[in-house]
This record gives C-alpha cells, sequence and structure tokens, in this order.
C-alpha cells in the first residue's frame, strides 16, 4: 500500500515526521493539499486503488454504466460506495453531498430530485469545488451550489436538509463526533443520511495512524466499526447496516482489514 502511494505522487508533509503524532489541522493540509492535487489532474488516486480505472472504481462499488458516461467529468475514481442509490431521493428534496469533490454524487441527486429541488456540495478544498462548479455549468445545472466549508462546521442553516450523502468522506475528518452531531443539527426532522464510509475491522499501529499516505487514501483516519457506530448513536442518530463490503479490502485496500460500511441513519420526527 504504502509503495503505491509513492508512485501516485502522494507527498508527506513538510512539517512532520514520518510516525509522528499530526494534529488535526496538519491533517486537514494533508488531505486539502492532496485531493486538491487530484483535482488539477497532478496525481490520478488517493493511493487506494491506483491498480484499477476511474471506471473499473466507479463499477466496483456500486455506480452503473450510464451513471458515469452521464457525468465523466465528475468521476474521478473516488469513494467507496454509491449513496444515492441507498435510499429514495424524491423530486422537490434538498440533498447535502458532504465532501463533495468534482461533484458525481450531486449530479446524480439533483437529477433525481428535479428543477423543483436543490443540492448543497460542501467541500474544503479549492481546487475541487472550481472542478465541481465548471462541471455544473458544463452539464447545465441549475439546482446544484457548491459550497465551501468544513464538514465539522457545516456552513448550512439548521433543519434545512431533507437527505444527507456522504460518500468515503468522513474518515477523513479527525472530529467524526462534530460531523455527525452537525448532520444532526441541519437535518429536518425525520430527514435521513445515508452514509458509504471507511471502518476498520482491526486496530493500526500508532505509525499507520499518523502517516499521511494512509490517511489520505481514507485508512489512517478511518475509526473500529464499533467506535464509528457508537460515535453515530451518540449523536442522537439510530442506525441502519444496509450493507457491509468486506471484499473492498482485496480489491482496493491489501493488507489492512476493513469494510465498506453502507448506513442509513434518521433524526428523530419528535
Amino acid at each position: 500500500m504504502k509503495e503505491t502511494l509513492k508512485e501516485c505522487g502522494v507527498e508527506e508533509v513538510d512539517s512532520c515526521c514520518p510516525g509522528s503524532t499530526m494534529d488535526p489541522e496538519t491533517k486537514k493540509y494533508a488531505v486539502k493539499r492532496n485531493y486538491g492535487n487530484i483535482a488539477l489532474g497532478l496525481i490520478q488516486s488517493c493511493g487506494c486503488s491506483a491498480s484499477m480505472t476511474q471506471e473499473q472504481v466507479a463499477a466496483s462499488i456500486g455506480y452503473s454504466t450510464s451513471d458515469v458516461e452521464a457525468f465523466p467529468e465528475a468521476n474521478l475514481g473516488l469513494g467507496c460506495g454509491n449513496p444515492t442509490a441507498l435510499g429514495e431521493l424524491k423530486e422537490g428534496y434538498v440533498v447535502l453531498d458532504l465532501g463533495s469533490g468534482a461533484g458525481f454524487d450531486s449530479f446524480l441527486a439533483a437529477r433525481k430530485v428535479g428543477a423543483s429541488g436543490k443540492v448543497i456540495g460542501v467541500d474544503m478544498t479549492d481546487e475541487m469545488l472550481a472542478k465541481a462548479r465548471k462541471n455544473a455549468d458544463d452539464y447545465g445545472f441549475e439546482n446544484i451550489e457548491f459550497r465551501k466549508g468544513d464538514i465539522e462546521d457545516l456552513p448550512v442553516e439548521s433543519g434545512s436538509i431533507d437527505v444527507i450523502i456522504s460518500n468515503c468522506v468522513i474518515n477523513l475528518a479527525p472530529d467524526k463526533s462534530r460531523v455527525f452531531s452537525e448532520a444532526y443539527r441541519v437535518l429536518r426532522k425525520g430527514g435521513r443520511m445515508f452514509v458509504s464510509d471507511i471502518v476498520l475491522l482491526e486496530e493500526l499501529t500508532e505509525y499507520e495512524k499518523n502517516n499521511e499516505e494512509l490517511i489520505c487514501a481514507c485508512v489512517g483516519g478511518a475509526l473500529l466499526k464499533d467506535e464509528y457506530l457508537k460515535i453515530i448513536n451518540d449523536a442522537g442518530f439510530p442506525i441502519k447496516i444496509i450493507e457491509e463490503d468486506i471484499e473492498i479490502g482485496q480489491r482496493q485496500y491489501p493488507g489492512y482489514s476493513l469494510e465498506s460500511i453502507k448506513l442509513e441513519l434518521m433524526k428523530n420526527k419528535d
């Protein structure tokens, strides 16, 4: 895995010695730099799937050929699932896409909610936002807005969202408790959240947890499955596990015991 990431051009943060403890802001800087380089085309992958094409990654995690062909410029081969396929998105819904990247999931959602609905994509990386906004213009979408922001502190009004989607992004956030608390805040009563994310089945070493390459590849910042689910419960969400993809470890993360977990979460109606 480490050698594969090196081949993709992922570099270590200059201010962080390999194996040392990275503070939250340093981790965010590493993620922003890495995903900014992906948006610019300077590197082709976050490192988790260097042996697969973008189309192959998309197909392996649940996207149809028609999805990929509809929005090819937005498919960067990132993600660990297809959150837009997990639950029904109805016309008129307001959808929030956490870590919207080049806009692939946002565009799929916007097509479902129609002109009477709206999709808000939030991303902290300027290069990704620029790419997403250009893609939206090129594809002719008028019901999408891409906002710069941190998913730990969402630039979204409380109680304004019908559905949240998140695709392999929360593992990149240092404070996952804050992410789910923010998600709960912005959802309307009875609103739902569909999550695809990487969770660990075995503990990582301290070196692995603080290795920039592994963090940017969605491994180093991932939590053990039980810990991840507890954080969600603590934020107030009942949890429905839709699917668990253990084979993703063999396809994209050789050498690590993990899975992609697909979840439906609902904010209480009371």
